[in-house]
């Protein structure tokens, strides 16, 4: 049994066990439900106010943290890619809080979050190279970690920081 972002219960059981046998295992774990709620239900609130940091309710402010966050991130692409021998025909900037990042590996385009301002510049930096690295392995493997290691030799410290940074706020 476990409880999911949303505060959602999800219980699985083997086949044929028997409808009663289920709602009876779900009450005798009543306490540990409400409890797993409000533990993710305090965790999605922290989430929106580290989120809210960022004002981009209007157009002005989303065009102004597009500005702020392009003359951060595309010197740095520019950088690695001729470092990585990798072209990046076009990059994106959208208010995205599930990822910081993403890479089109067809169009061989990338896609950052706008709450990259968020982080300090060598963690911004880390997420680029991860997403360049993609160009080149598009899977999280160990050929994909090995190029990491060599174009952004700090990449788990930036990773453990900005889990840091992003977790802070559900303290």
């Amino acid at each position: 049994m476990r409880v999911v972002k949303n505060g959602d219960v999800h219980v699985s059981a083997p086949i044929g066990l028997p409808e009663a046998r289920i709602r009876a295992f779900i009450d005798e774990h009543r306490e540990w439900i409400d409890k797993a709620r409000e533990r993710s239900q305090v965790r999605l609130e922290q989430r929106a106010a580290f989120f809210a940091q960022l004002p981009l309710r209007t157009r002005l402010e989303k065009q102004q943290a597009r500005e702020r966050l392009s003359a951060l991130v595309e010197p740095m692409v520019v950088a690695h890619a001729a470092e990585m021998g990798v072209a990046v025909p076009a990059i994106q900037y959208k208010a995205m809080i599930s990822r910081w990042g993403i890479c089109n590996i067809r169009k061989r385009t990338v896609c950052f979050s706008l709450y990259l301002l968020l982080l300090p510049e060598w963690c911004v930096e880390h997420v680029v190279v991860h997403e360049l690295c993609h160009l080149l392995e598009p899977s999280h493997n160990a050929r994909f970690y090995a190029l990491m290691d060599r174009y952004f030799p700090r990449w788990r410290e930036a990773n453990r920081t900005t889990r840091r940074i992003y977790r802070m706020q559900e303290q």
